[in-house]
Formats: structure tokens, C-alpha cells, sequence
């Protein structure tokens, strides 16, 4: 698909026909404009470009962070968590990962579903870049996950949602009534060699109470799956992970950076997280 610039939509054409303006919320069509005259654009990557108005500052991930997390799902560290999703969603055949960054755990999904498709979303345009060429099977777009997603009603079967933000009532609507929704939270032991070593914040205790809060009345749960391995993680990878939580907020760069000197090279990690399964509630 083009646009009126050029570009080529790296998504597939069910998706793409899903997709809706982000101001109004009516069909885009295949210029990405819709019946109003709001019109957007195809990036040069592929990715579609819905974001409007302001972003809070902070809230999507930089050229650098993007580069760092993906350097760190290619070396296989968080594969176990992209398997358990595949497993769970074996018959599921339209997937969205909102919140999905660079679109790894996606083409873990589409790799091991071979009839399925997907699209993720992201705020960063730096993680949209990525995930737009991630899979021949899936596609990208710019949207802020505490906004409308620019989605119709009904477009898929399965969500996704792995360490990211949760906007329970639109993952609601973008479900089919049969619909699933995955979310992958960290467990209280999660990372806990790097954060007691580091000086580092836990993970909150109250974390699966207010998942429940957060997702009452949307969704019925189903089950849980408790994930835990092992990792063995060079310096650089340890700066990676605990940056992608909130406790290295807490502590400077360059503390962080003399903190990990300090320890073995590699450093024995647990990755302990929780692969919860709910169900769309009528």
C-alpha cells in the first residue's frame, strides 16, 4: 500500500483495513486519510504514523534505549517469554501487541504460527522502525497506548501486552467477543540478583492486585503460568535490563554504569515473570 509521499505500508492488508483515523476514529483509507480529511503519513520504515497531539515526556523509548533492548532480545535472554506466548496462542490468528516496541516477541508469535498475522504498537517511532520490518506477517503504527488505538472495533482475536502500559477498555473494544488477552508481568523474585546487588527498587508486591483493578470489568482472568530461567549477562546486558524498569530511575547513569563494573562478568540472573490469561467479559 502507498501513500500520497510514496511510501510503502509494511503491513498486511487485513490489518492495514483495519486501521482507523486516530482523531475521529472513522476507516482510513489506503492514503491513510479518512472521510473527514484527516490525513497521515506512511514513515520511510514502513510503519504507519497515527500519533497525535502531545506525548508526556518520557513516555516512549529513545534511538539509543530501542537499539540497547533490541540488542538484548537478539541474543535469545527473554526468548522463553516469546515460546510461552506462542504456546498460549496457537489458534489465535489476528494478534496485537500494544506496547510492543520493536515487535520481538510479535515474530516469536508469527514465527511459530505460521497462518497468523500481527501488528504492533508503540509510541517510540524508533521502536516503529524496527518492528515494521520485524516479520513479513506483521506491521507497525505510532499510537499512544493510553489513547484510542487506532483500530477497529473487533479487528483481532488475540492482544498481547508484555511489560507495557494497559488500557484495559481499549483492548476490549479492538477484541473480537471471543478474544484473549495476554499480559506479562515480572514476579516478585524477578531480576532480584542484579536489584540486590545494584541497590535496586523490588518489584512491587501490590503488582497483581492492581492488575486485577486495572483490568476489572473488561475482563474475566483464566489462568496463570509461572515463567522462571536463568540468564547469564554480560555488563552491558545487565544496564539493558534493569533499564528497562522503573528502578534505574533511582539511581544516575554513571552510578549505575560503576555499580555494574563491580560485578562478575557474566552476571547469574533470574528472570521470574507471570504469562496471565483473561478472557473478554460481555
Amino acid at each position: 500500500m502507498t501513500n500520497k509521499t510514496g511510501p510503502l505500508l509494511r503491513m498486511p492488508a487485513s490489518l492495514a483495513a483495519s486501521l482507523t483515523c486516530p482523531v475521529c476514529a472513522r476507516p482510513l483509507d489506503q492514503g491513510l486519510t479518512c472521510a473527514r480529511g484527516h490525513s497521515f503519513d506512511v514513515a520511510r520504515e514502513g510503519y504507519a504514523s497515527l500519533l497525535t497531539g502531545a506525548t508526556p515526556p518520557g513516555s516512549g523509548d529513545s534511538r539509543d534505549m530501542v537499539a540497547a533492548r533490541q540488542r538484548f532480545q537478539e541474543r535469545g535472554h527473554y526468548d522463553p517469554i516469546g515460546r510461552a506466548l506462542a504456546e498460549e496462542l496457537a489458534q489465535r490468528r489476528v494478534i496485537v501487541d500494544v506496547g510492543g516496541g520493536t515487535g520481538h516477541y510479535l515474530t516469536q508469535v508469527l514465527t511459530a504460527l505460521p497462518d497468523a498475522v500481527g501488528l504492533t504498537t508503540d509510541v517510540s517511532k524508533f521502536a516503529a522502525r524496527r518492528a515494521a520490518r520485524a516479520h513479513p506477517r506483521s506491521g507497525a503504527v505510532t499510537a499512544d497506548s493510553w489513547r484510542r488505538l487506532p483500530l477497529a472495533d473487533h479487528t483481532a482475536d488475540a492482544v498481547i501486552n508484555v511489560f507495557a502500559p494497559r488500557n484495559a477498555p481499549e483492548f476490549h473494544r479492538v477484541l473480537q467477543p471471543a478474544g484473549v488477552l495476554l499480559v506479562v508481568t515480572p514476579a516478585p523474585d524477578h531480576l532480584r540478583e542484579p536489584r540486590e546487588a545494584l541497590g535496586l527498587l523490588d518489584v512491587d508486591p501490590r503488582k497483581d492486585e492492581r492488575l486485577a483493578d486495572s483490568l476489572g470489568g473488561h475482563f474475566d482472568h483464566v489462568a496463570t503460568r509461572e515463567l522462571r530461567f536463568t540468564m547469564e549477562l554480560a555488563h552491558e546486558d545487565v544496564l539493558t535490563v534493569v533499564g528497562m524498569g522503573p528502578s534505574a530511575r533511582h539511581v544516575t547513569p554513571e552510578e549505575l554504569r560503576s555499580r555494574v563494573a563491580a560485578l562478575p562478568d557474566p552476571f547469574t540472573t533470574t528472570a521470574s515473570v507471570r504469562v496471565q490469561t483473561y478472557r473478554r467479559a460481555e
